[in-house]
């Protein structure tokens, strides 16, 4: 009998899912990383790739969120085909009955209108494949699975994937200790690739909270790969799965890491609590303990002549913080045009709004979201 070949199979086609607004961003870095026939589009890439570039960009990759294995396409307009369609896939080359599963569901303009419902019914399905097939069936475990599933379900068609991440890879590992919320690790990297800062001055991040753009900058520049504290990877779970090749893809990785040129890097806040934070998450990365993090008001700082700085200001989202928020960004934009002259500044805007009061022309505007919130990169010139 002839074993189911599964759809990334038969064509080597995956998905790389991104957050908004940084669709062409990931493509860029996923083609650096051996990937072909790129197709940006809403929240994600489709792409093509070797075995060899399939692991190197679930391991390397710092901008995607997950890299989706595309199982089954098909026509759906009910949840008894969805059903029927789920239950056809051979789960058992993917889980045992004694492991775990989870379901993540996408759903928009289909008759089957509401995610978690969606999510539910292919839960259904592969909890019922494995009754039939064995008598039991597997747990669900929505927090480390041994498997993530994915439902996509647009204009009435599905695509059934297998999260080859394994979960959200912008859980790099490094992050131990954290304040307020927090900049996504994946968005920091995208705003760095944005920025075209690739280590030729210094980089600076005078309001660095919990220092997650100086770890991005770090593990950047010293090319260490995003996923080298993961252990567990979705692709373990694939039925093709090559662990030889693995191996090596991640050997040689490895072999690429450069060691950090001290000095490059430094960030500060004026809260010690961050600093305390970016200075236990930096110690998770080699040549982390060299970055220079200081607890300082950046009214207090000298300026810094020729360098690029990158940072995310309060944004003021809470209920009477918003005044606040701009005092800080004009005083901030007044702190640049005083003390910082040769330098770039790239500066995420919480909120559009602020933009208008850091008092300096921008060159750049890039439109981003920081999950719901829709935000602004801007660039600062400072002659």
């Amino acid at each position: 009998m002839t074993e189911q070949q599964y759809l990334y199979q038969e064509n080597q086609q995956y998905f790389a899912q991104c957050g908004r607004g940084i669709e062409d961003v990931a493509a860029e870095e996923l083609a650096e990383l051996g990937a072909t026939g790129l197709e940006p589009t809403y929240r994600g890439v489709h792409f093509t790739a070797t075995p060899t570039s399939f692991y190197t960009i679930n391991y390397c990759a710092r901008i995607p969120s997950r890299i989706l294995a595309p199982l089954a396409h098909f026509g759906c307009h009910t949840e008894k085909v969805l059903h029927k369609k789920v239950m056809e896939i051979d789960w058992s080359r993917f889980l045992s009955p004694d492991q775990t599963f989870a379901v993540f569901a996408n759903v928009s303009d289909s008759q089957i209108n509401h995610s978690k419902f969606a999510a539910l019914r292919v839960k259904d399905a592969i909890a019922d494949f494995f009754r039939e097939k064995t008598g039991v069936r597997p747990s669900v475990d929505t927090r480390n699975p041994d498997l993530w599933i994915n439902l996509n379900l647009r204009d009435n068609f599905a695509t059934i994937s297998a999260d080859t991440s394994g979960g959200a890879l912008h859980r790099r590992g490094y992050r131990k200790a954290s304040v307020l919320a927090p900049l996504q690790e994946t968005l920091a990297a995208a705003i760095l690739r944005i920025s075209g800062w690739q280590g030729e001055r210094p980089l600076v991040d005078p309001m660095c909270g919990s220092g997650t753009i100086l770890a991005e900058a770090l593990m950047a520049h010293c090319r260490v790969p995003a996923g080298f504290r993961r252990e567990k990877w979705g692709f373990f779970r694939l039925p093709d799965f090559n662990e030889t090749l693995w191996r090596k893809v991640k050997q040689d990785a490895d072999g690429r890491v450069l060691p950090y040129p001290e000095g490059l890097i430094q960030g500060s806040d004026i809260d010690g609590r961050a600093v305390d934070a970016a200075c236990e998450n930096l110690n998770e990365i080699p040549g982390g303990d060299l970055v220079q993090v200081r607890r300082r008001d950046f009214h207090d700082l000298k300026g810094f002549k020729n360098v690029t700085i990158i940072t995310n200001p309060p944004y003021g989202v809470r209920l009477g913080e918003q005044n606040q928020a701009e005092i800080t960004i004009h005083e901030f934009g007044d702190f640049l045009k005083q003390s910082c002259t040769g330098s770039t500044a790239w500066i995420l805007c919480g909120s559009i709004g602020l933009m208008k009061h850091i008092g300096l022309r921008t060159s750049k505007r890039v439109p981003l979201f920081n999950g719901p919130l829709e935000t602004r990169l801007v660039k600062l010139d400072l002659y």
